[in-house]
């Protein structure tokens, strides 16, 4: 049988529909087949071979194109680290529900794929990154510091309290990866410039300042845009804008709050128990002993080999032997001999010193030491230290008669906590004991159950106000499920549990409800038409020579006004306006320019630019110039950067497996 199978697989026919099958895979490769079914990956790149660059997109995609792939476990960590980030910078306002929306998980995305971009054309322009490079970026990384050092405790410690934990190694990779990818975007980022005829232009145009006469024409709500509005036009506008009139989603709820500032005061302490306060907390009532110390620097790099290492200790023993010498001066020598640039020019002067102030190491000789004294060498990370202990302050103790009214503010507060904490616990356990109700927690309490709603997302009336307690009304969990909550916590002694009662969805709101705004938007429209075809008439009688004065007497209109120096930004009558003047363009010939501005009310503003005064370049502050130049700069960096990647973007084929995000 196997014979007869080497016969059929090995003549000229065989060899002929072999080929056959071969060209597809040959040009569009086996992926074509393989990805769509997928599910470990979000995203395929797809970039031309080095040695043809400029491949045409319709050039087959397979054999000699490079591919890289995006999985769904590396865009699922980097989306945790996202998610993670900013977390941490919103804090309660962090919506975790509105995180998992698709356009947010896309933007993650597209994200990792500028990455990979990045990273695929510095692969072909033969970027490499050399081990010391890798190694210094590490190093500078602040997050690895102690005491404004790299710490290899510290950077182990870090690396493992990631989400997900990353090991060295891992790290390092990372670390190799970005340096690749951000060596040409950083380069190119920091390339740009901007040129002193630039800046000039630029101050001139930010502090130009404009002489201005306007005129306010009233609205023409009165003027035919109040009449009737047809049926058949309704129903038209509420088609054309079903999105304005969606309601969003909503819920109601029932709740019970726990107050710690509306519980009743607890009972004043007796004086016994002030008394045990006061004697577990008399450190807390006595000042810190200090010392007055100064001292001797041997720096010496840790790193350094054991010859140095010998040396520096030698020396520092040496100057400790000639600081307790009958009648030195320590001044003098550590001006002379320390390593300390901070304190030497003080001669070796530290200050008042206390505890928790120094190097462990420092800390625990110099605490051991009588006054005059002169300490053996102390190693620390920075060198060897010979210190000397000048003087000591010791700390004094307040009586209990003169922190009394402290303590009792403090047992009153601990007592209202543990009141609070007591409440809470008997809540918590009724509502594990009855999850689908709040009466038996608020009766364990004493609290009384309350309702609230309906409000969407928006709302911030009273507790609903609370970014916290919106998250969980709205979460899916409670919807589904109308069990209680955990503790939301509102404020600082402040809880409150919730359970959701009734819950709308967003859905579009029918004609019958919206009929009025309808109405309202389609007069705003008619008045605004009304309003422009208006202007644009007394604005080209502006523009054919006649001035507003003459054309406010003419039509009873206001007079205008006269505003001189304006300056660019300035706040007049209504958002648009002074974006309008400013946006006029002067003649050659410096004659006056006319414009308009229709305002949202109906309101028209006619106006006319009569002189121009550009900013003074010798006015503008040199560090000022010297800051906003280099803030262009970065900006127009920023801005290559973007158009690089855009054009890269399209030399490749890049597929988003969307339904694997």
């Amino acid at each position: 049988m196997l014979q007869k199978l080497r016969d059929k697989t090995t003549g000229w026919i065989a060899m002929t529909i072999l080929g056959i099958l071969i060209v597809p895979f040959a040009l569009f490769g086996l992926e074509q087949y393989m990805v769509q079914g997928s599910s470990s990956t979000v995203a395929t790149i797809k970039a031309p071979p080095t040695w043809w660059s400029s491949a045409p997109s319709f050039w087959p995609a397979s054999v000699f194109w490079r591919h890289e792939e995006i999985g769904t476990e590396e865009f699922r960590n980097r989306f945790e680290q996202v998610r993670q980030q900013q977390r941490a910078e919103q804090g309660d306002a962090f919506d975790a529900r509105a995180f998992e929306d698709v356009a947010n998980k896309r933007a993650v995305l597209e994200g990792l794929i500028d990455q990979r971009v990045q990273s695929m054309a510095a692969e072909a322009a033969g970027v490499a990154v050399s081990d010391a490079m890798v190694r210094d970026e590490i190093q500078r990384i602040p997050a690895f510091h102690v005491d404004g050092r790299f710490d290899p405790q510290r950077y182990q410690l870090a690396l493992a309290s990631q989400v997900p934990p990353q090991t060295p190694s891992q790290f390092d990779r990372a670390v190799r990866e970005s340096l690749e990818q951000g060596l040409v975007m950083n380069a190119i980022a920091s390339s740009n410039f901007i040129t002193a005829p630039e800046m000039d232009r630029l101050i001139k145009l930010m502090g130009e300042q404009r002489d201005v006469t306007l005129m306010i024409l009233p609205s023409l709500a009165d003027a035919g845009t109040g009449a009737p509005v047809a049926q058949a036009d309704i129903q038209a506008w509420y088609d054309a804008h079903l999105d304005d009139y969606r309601a969003p989603e909503s819920v109601s709820i029932e709740y019970i709050s726990l107050d710690a500032n509306t519980m009743p005061a607890p009972p004043p302490a007796d004086e016994e128990t002030l008394r045990q306060r006061y004697d577990q907390e008399r450190e807390k009532f006595a000042d810190q002993e200090q010392r007055l110390a100064s001292h001797i620097l041997v720096e010496v790099d840790e790193n350094a080999d054991a010859a140095t290492r010998e040396a520096a200790e030698a020396k520092a023993r040496g100057l400790a032997v000639k600081a307790r010498a009958e009648g030195a001066d320590f001044a003098a020598l550590a001006e002379a001999e320390s390593d300390d640039t901070g304190s030497k020019a003080a001669g070796g002067d530290l200050g008042w010193v206390g505890k928790d102030t120094m190097p462990a190491p420092l800390e625990s000789v110099l605490f051991a030491m009588q006054p005059g004294q002169v300490s053996d060498p102390v190693k620390t990370e920075f060198g060897w230290h010979v210190l000397k202990l000048r003087e000591i302050k010791a700390g004094e103790q307040e009586s209990f008669e003169q922190v009394r009214d402290a303590l009792v503010r403090e047992q009153a507060e601990a007592d209202r906590e543990r009141v609070f904490n007591d409440l809470s616990s008997r809540v918590v356990d009724a509502v594990l004991q009855n999850p689908g109700s709040l009466a038996p927690a608020a009766a364990a309490a004493n609290l009384t159950v309350q309702k609230l709603g309906p409000f969407n997302a928006q709302s911030n009336e009273g507790i609903a106000a609370s970014p916290a307690l919106k998250r969980a009304a709205f979460s899916e969990v409670l919807i589904q499920d109308a069990t209680v909550s955990d503790p939301i916590e509102i404020s600082p002694g402040h809880n409150v549990w919730i359970r959701v009662v009734d819950h709308t969805p967003e859905q579009a709101q029918p004609l019958s409800q919206v009929s009025d705004q309808v109405v309202a938007a389609i007069r705003a429209q008619r008045l605004q038409k009304a309003a422009s075809e208006r202007a644009a008439v007394l604005l080209a009688r502006v523009k054919g020579g006649e001035t507003l004065a003459a054309l406010a007497e003419k039509e009873s209109l206001p007079a205008p006004e006269t505003l001189p120096g304006v300056p660019r930004g300035a706040p007049l009558i209504a958002p648009g306006v002074s974006d309008a003047i400013f946006a006029a363009h002067m003649s050659a010939d410096g004659k006056p320019v006319a414009g308009d501005r229709v305002l949202d009310d109906g309101r028209i503003v006619l106006f006319t630019v009569d002189k121009v005064v550009p900013g003074d370049i010798d006015r503008f502050p040199p560090e000022q110039r010297q800051m906003l130049q280099q803030q262009l700069a970065q900006a127009a960096g920023i801005d290559d950067v973007q158009a690089l990647l855009a054009t890269l973007r399209k030399t490749m084929k890049i597929k988003v497996i969307e339904q694997n995000l």
